[in-house]
């Protein structure tokens, strides 16, 4: 049988290939965002990935949601990624931990172990505890800012935090981690001015293309620099 990492080593090379399947990467949210950073992640060969997600699938995520199907509503999202990531590299090795990280329970996760670490959560306490620690670790992270009331793929980019525009999460999340002492961010943002109509209510609204734009460039950024064996992409 052919290997299915054949195409991916011409583009990268055998060398680079062996460094992603030696890699270890913690995905934290695996939804509209998420599930397209974790598609992406082990199709192009990452050996180990740690699922955290306490959610289920619900009808809600039907209209963005790479794992969201009739078939998987009411079931765990780390489960339903899992199942689909070893039928895609039954040899990965995939830890599925249902978990709503947050500061009083981030003691049970060992930052330390990971190579890369993606943050595609929601929670502002959540999104700076991970910032917090990764930095005091010395550990890689890249976080995902607001998709939702955006219309515009391409308008996303990845960027410093601290160098970041227009992005209300961004906006709010800057203040805190200067007095946490957090020195630079690397996310993925868009440079779209939210969409007027979808801000009218508490909740945003969504759109099946720019979730999983905003996932497939994180996944890019970590896949490229754990390639080249850095921190960069």
């Amino acid at each position: 049988m052919e290997d299915w990492r054949e195409r991916t080593e011409r583009m990268i090379g055998a060398e680079a290939v062996e460094r992603l399947s030696r890699a270890r990467v913690a995905l934290f949210g695996v939804g509209g965002v998420g599930g397209f950073a974790g598609e992406a992640l082990i199709r192009a060969g990452i050996g180990a990935i740690d699922l955290f997600d306490d959610d289920v699938v619900c009808p809600s995520n039907l209209n963005r949601q790479l794992i969201a199907l009739r078939s998987t509503l009411g079931r765990p999202k780390v489960e339903v990624m899992r199942e689909r990531m070893l039928d895609i590299n039954p040899e990965a090795r995939i830890a599925a931990r249902r978990m709503f990280y947050l500061p009083e329970n981030a003691d049970s996760v060992d930052l330390a172990a990971y190579d890369y670490v993606i943050d595609c959560v929601d929670t502002v306490a959540a999104k700076v505890e991970l910032a917090v620690r990764c930095e005091a670790l010395g550990v890689p992270l890249i976080a995902s800012m607001g998709t939702g009331n955006k219309l515009d793929p391409t308008a996303f980019e990845i960027a410093d935090i601290y160098e970041t525009s227009v992005c209300p999460l961004a906006r709010a999340m800057r203040g805190i981690l200067r007095k946490r002492g957090v020195r630079a961010l690397k996310v993925v943002y868009s440079r779209e001015t939210p969409c007027a109509r979808a801000a009218d209510g508490a909740t945003p609204g969504s759109i099946s293309f720019c979730p999983s734009a905003a996932g497939l460039i994180l996944a890019g950024a970590v896949v490229r620099a754990l390639a080249q064996g850095s921190e960069d992409s």
